[in-house]
């Protein structure tokens, strides 16, 4: 074979690859192989023609009502996180870049930054108690499916794009509820090798909501949405390494900023990849290294995300893969009238993808504690409960929590595991001094789809929030309303007039 000839089998190879077929690889094929199919195409365009398109009218009835939830429970989880030392310390930060001096408030503060450096401390701030709604992976899908906070890089910029802007309710809901669609739909699409290789979702896979819902704002044409989004796709990061530590709350709340980034130097002229996600050098093939087109193609608001399969709102500040065991376990407790005193051991078998991120299993410090199976079932039989004021570096450390937390036995369930069942699926077996085994099976949580809080459940998070903060009732309640009725709002500025310090 000539060398030209040769360049032209090795070009036709390449181009024959499929990225998003998990079946085949290229070093797996051979001239006896069946030809692949070729890879999809058009699917950047088609994200940026969703967001240049789409319209109020075409948000259904229940995904607003749904939406409305998760941006109540954003707003008062950024005033909570906006107290904590990491948002004291980003703000230390700015100070020393000369960056406080913008226009847009900060959530929970007096602060007043540029959009990019507020949607950064808003999104830190928003997550840092991990508190934050939860996208539900496709039901009975093993290999696809991530699960990221959508709310978190997108509510910053809509909400803080409209506090300088004239936005009302209707168009800000629209830009955020485009913001979350493509979030997920992209965390849908993209292989699980994203998650199991450790990276954050939330921190590669947010960046495409904020860029959505801020090109959406800005009126682009899908052409710069499409360049937003190939400068997204270069700031798309994060580790899950770092949770349990102040860095996870970065990862988030630079997926917020970097869309911001991404958009205002679209806005002039900066150019990037036409076919960024679907390219062979991309983004799904560099995160993934395979994905499936028909999780993304088409799907976009067929059904719209928070619709099915669905957008948790969180009971606890934990981990959400935590959440279905406390769930349970507390109602255990209420039901059977468990105490601590009489337990001798309580074991918890899950699939493997629950310790992979719940990896603290004797911690020290309230953010580790977050992510400890082993902490979170203490608390709550110790204390009785698992709020804001339980996750904390002088809670963790106590002797009777460190001693309980001995008698939680977090493992591996095989059967669980080979099912292929919800990998949030749990078993519980409490163990009592007097004999008695108390079991018990669950695969969601309270707050999840299939066992949702209602809008005045949120209502009262929200209210327990504005409180831990310092805030008053006639404060909070005022936003509660505003957000009830956020389709007769004329301008979204409203919420954030009463929700700086």
């Amino acid at each position: 074979m000539n060398r030209r000839n040769f360049i032209k089998t090795v070009a036709a190879a390449g181009a024959a690859y499929s990225a998003w077929d998990a079946t085949k690889s290229f070093a797996a094929s051979s001239p006896s192989s069946s030809p692949l199919p070729e890879r999809p195409t058009g699917i950047t365009s088609y994200v940026a023609d969703f967001v240049v398109q789409a319209q109020y009218s075409s948000l259904p009835a229940e995904v607003i009502e749904l939406g409305k939830k998760s941006i109540l429970d954003g707003i008062g989880l950024a005033v909570v996180g906006a107290r904590s030392e990491g948002s004291r310390l980003l703000e230390e930060y700015l100070r020393s870049l000369g960056c406080v001096d913008g226009k847009v408030r900060v959530l929970g503060t007096k602060n007043r930054l540029p959009l990019r450096f507020a949607a950064l401390a808003s999104g830190v701030s928003m997550h840092m108690e991990d508190f934050d709604d939860t996208q539900i992976p496709v039901p009975g899908d093993t290999n696809f499916g991530q699960v990221i906070h959508p709310t978190t890089p997108v509510l910053p910029v809509a909400l803080g794009f409209g506090d300088v802007q004239p936005v009302s309710g209707k168009e800000f809901m629209l830009a955020y509820h485009v913001g979350a669609e493509v979030a997920c739909k992209i965390a849908d699409a993209c292989s699980a090798r994203a998650y199991k290789t450790g990276f954050h979702a939330t921190g590669i896979f947010g960046v495409f909501g904020s860029a959505a819902a801020y090109a959406k704002l800005r009126g682009f044409d899908a052409r710069r949405t499409s360049h937003a989004f190939a400068l997204a796709a270069s700031q798309g990061s994060g580790l899950a390494e770092n949770f349990g530590t102040l860095t996870k709350s970065f990862q988030a709340g630079h997926a917020a900023e970097a869309g911001v980034v991404a958009v205002d130097l679209a806005a002039i002229g900066w150019d990037g990849a036409a076919n960024i996600l679907e390219a062979p050098n991309g983004f799904f093939h560099a995160y993934g290294e395979t994905f499936k087109a028909d999780y993304l193609l088409n799907k976009l608001g067929h059904p719209w995300s928070f619709s099915s399969p669905g957008v948790a709102i969180k009971p606890y500040p934990s981990g959400a893969v935590s959440h279905p065991a406390m769930t349970e376990l507390a109602r255990l407790i209420q039901v059977e009238g468990i105490k601590a005193a009489d337990v001798v051991q309580v074991e918890v078998g899950t699939s493997a993808h629950l310790p992979k991120y719940l990896h603290y299993h004797q911690p020290q410090k309230g953010l580790e504690g977050k992510f400890s199976m082993e902490f979170c079932l203490a608390a709550l039989l110790v204390v009785g409960r698992a709020g804001l004021g339980e996750f904390t570096d002088a809670v963790v450390s106590r002797p009777d929590i460190q001693e309980m937390m001995g008698r939680v036995r977090f493992y591996v369930d095989p059967e669980i595991e080979a099912s292929g069942q919800s990998r949030n699926a749990t078993k519980l077996k409490v163990h009592l001094k007097n004999g008695r085994t108390i079991e018990s099976k669950v695969e969601f949580g309270k707050g999840s789809p299939a066992n949702p809080m209602s809008y005045d459940e949120v209502a009262e998070k929200f209210r327990g929030c504005m409180d831990y903060a310092g805030w008053s009732t006639a404060r909070s309640n005022q936003i509660v309303e505003l957000v009830r009725h956020l389709e007769d709002l004329p301008s979204v500025a409203a919420i954030t007039e009463l929700g700086v310090g």
